[in-house]
C-alpha cells in the first residue's frame, strides 16, 4: 500500500472498481443473453448439419473414418462461426480480428510444416470418395501386391500373399498407376509352353485345348484360346488362354496349377514332347567343326600308327 493511503481510501477505490464492473456487466446482460442464444442456435444448426452430412456421405462412401471426420469438421466450422458472431455481439471485434489473424498465421505455418501429411489426408479423402478399390480387393501399387486391409486418412494398408503388412502413403497410391485385380471379378490366365518340331501342330492345338477345357474352375462362359507364337531355338512355342472368376489369390493360382498338370498329362498320353533346351557346342578353332571329327584328327596326330 502506498504511503499515506489509509484503509478507507483503499476501500473506496476497490468499491468503485467493483461498482464500475457491475454496472458494465448489467449493461451487457442483454448482449450476453443474445450471444448465448446465438451460440445455442449455431450448436443446434451444427448438429442438424452433422446428420445431413452423414446421410449424404453414406450414399457416396462406406469409409466410416471419412464420414466421422466430415461430421466433426462441419460441426467445428459451424460452432466457430457462432463464436465469432457472439464475440461481435459483445463488442469484442478486436478479439475476433486477432483470432482470425492468428488462425491464418497458424494455418499457413502448419501448411508448410505438414504438407506431406495434408497431401496424404486429401488423397485419402479422394480415394474414399472415388472408391477405385475397396476392403478385400487385390491391388498392385508401386511394386507392392496384396489384399487391401484398410484405408485410413494417411495410408493404404495391404497384406501381401506372404503375410506381410505394407503401409503405402495415400499420396503415392493416388498419384501413381495401380492395378485392381478384382474390380472386374475375373482374370485371364496366359499359359505358355513349347513342343518339338517333330510334332503335329494341329494335333497339339486340339489336345491342348481339350486339356484346358477339362479344368473345372475355369469360366465356362469364356472360350479357351490357343495361338502358336514363334519358332524357338529348340521348340515351337504357343500360348493357351482361359478365364477364371477372380476374388482372391487362390482363384488364380489353383486353376493355373491345374492347367499345367492337365496339359503335361495330355501331352504324355498323346506322345507330344515338350523339348529340353538344346545347346550346340563348337570345339573347332575356326568354328563349324564337330567334336567327333576333331577328336579323330587329334588321335591321328598323337598316334600315327593308329591311322594305318
Amino acid at each position: 500500500m502506498e504511503p499515506g493511503l489509509d484503509m478507507n481510501e483503499a476501500y473506496q477505490i476497490v468499491a468503485g472498481k467493483l461498482e464500475t464492473w457491475l454496472s458494465a456487466t448489467i449493461e451487457m446482460l442483454p448482449n450476453l443473453a443474445l450471444a448465448l442464444l446465438v451460440l445455442v442456435v449455431f450448436y443446434v444448426i451444427g448438429k442438424m448439419l452433422r446428420k445431413f452430412v452423414r446421410t449424404l456421405l453414406e450414399k457416396a462412401t462406406t469409409n466410416k473414418t471419412v464420414i466421422d471426420l466430415a461430421e466433426t469438421v462441419m460441426s467445428v466450422l459451424i460452432i466457430g462461426i457462432g463464436v465469432f458472431f457472439a464475440l461481435s455481439i459483445l463488442n469484442l471485434d478486436g478479439t475476433v480480428t486477432s483470432l482470425l489473424a492468428g488462425a491464418g498465421i497458424i494455418g499457413l505455418a502448419l501448411g508448410f510444416a505438414f504438407q506431406d501429411i495434408a497431401a496424404n489426408f486429401i488423397s485419402g479423402l479422394l480415394l474414399s470418395i472415388r472408391h477405385p478399390f475397396g476392403i478385400g480387393d487385390i491391388i498392385k501399387s508401386n511394386d507392392y501386391f496384396g489384399t487391401v486391409q484398410k484405408l485410413n486418412l494417411r495410408n493404404t494398408i495391404i497384406k501381401t500373399p506372404q503375410g506381410q503388412i505394407v503401409y503405402i502413403p495415400n499420396k503415392v497410391v493416388y498419384e501413381n498407376p495401380f492395378t485392381n485385380y478384382t474390380k472386374n471379378k475375373e482374370r485371364r490366365i496366359d499359359l505358355e509352353c513349347g513342343i518339338s518340331y517333330g510334332d503335329d501342330l494341329e494335333k497339339v492345338k486340339k489336345v491342348a485345348t481339350e486339356a484346358i477345357e477339362s479344368i473345372e474352375k475355369r469360366n465356362q462362359n469364356r472360350k479357351v484360346e490357343f495361338f502358336f507364337k514363334e519358332f524357338g531355338g529348340s521348340s515351337i512355342n504357343f500360348v493357351v488362354r482361359f478365364w477364371v472368376d477372380f476374388r482372391s489369390n487362390p482363384d488364380f493360382w489353383e486353376p493355373q496349377s491345374d492347367a499345367i498338370i492337365a496339359l503335361k498329362k495330355a501331352f504324355d498320353e498323346n506322345d507330344i514332347m515338350i523339348p529340353f533346351p538344346i545347346r550346340t557346342l563348337d570345339f573347332g578353332i575356326r568354328g563349324g567343326e564337330k567334336l567327333n571329327t576333331m577328336w579323330d584328327s587329334q588321335k591321328k596326330v598323337t598316334n600315327p600308327s593308329n591311322s594305318e
